[in-house]
């Protein structure tokens, strides 16, 4: 049987310095992009977003597609 005693209780507030903190390595990286009403109406999810834009890469010559637009 566990016994808690008063220090092993939570505290009502904690204070973390994220100074130190360290970028999840598991995490994947996501980038938010806001549509306009308009747009976002036709591209209702992110996947036909991606669709529409990898077929407008595909039209752009390979140097294009590095990154550099």
């Amino acid at each position: 049987m566990n016994v808690h005693t008063e220090t092993e209780d939570l505290l009502p507030e904690y204070n973390f310095d994220y100074n130190k903190a360290k970028p999840n390595r598991f995490a994947h990286k996501v980038v938010n992009i806001t549509l306009d009403e308009d747009i976002a109406k036709v591209f209702t999810t992110s996947e036909s977003v991606n669709k529409a834009l990898r077929a407008i890469l595909s039209a752009l010559p390979d140097t294009r597609m590095t990154g550099h637009i």
